[in-house]
């Protein structure tokens, strides 16, 4: 197997090595694989390819990193045929919500999530994918 070398802040390092001490795992390079196997994993779903999808993205940030606010709005431009909606919202003293309500194809959905993730300063990142026409009012 191959050593690969990873940086991350210390904190993310304690909260992995006790995540495998509380659940089991021989070591951080367990967790490590089996997160990197969730990641590319996520958006596979054979049943989702070839449909419309509706996405809702929730990304939160420290409010003092500004530029951060700033990526995401360019990243909403840069996506303006996915966005739809995108509202920004505080979230106690120091904090920003960002939530993005997306409509498009798997790629296109999963293509924005990356770029959202890969934006520097970021301290949460969730979403959900429904098909449009998983809705009894659809067809």
């Amino acid at each position: 197997m191959t050593v690969v070398s990873v940086s991350m802040p210390d904190e993310l390092l304690e909260r992995i090595d006790e995540f495998a001490d509380d659940h089991g795992y021989t070591g951080r390079s367990e967790v490590v694989r089996e997160a990197a196997r969730n990641l590319l994993g996520e958006f596979e779903d054979k049943q989702l390819e070839d449909r419309d999808l509706i996405g809702v993205v929730t990304v939160l940030f420290n409010y003092e990193e500004t530029a951060v606010e700033e990526r995401m709005m360019h990243l909403r431009h840069e996506h303006e045929n996915l966005v739809t909606a995108n509202v920004h919202n505080h979230v106690g003293d120091h904090y920003c919500m960002e939530l993005f309500i997306l409509e498009g194809s798997l790629e296109g959905i999963s293509s924005f999530v990356g770029r959202v993730r890969a934006t520097r300063d970021i301290l949460s990142v969730d979403y959900s994918v429904i098909p449009v026409d998983a809705f009894p009012y659809s067809q």
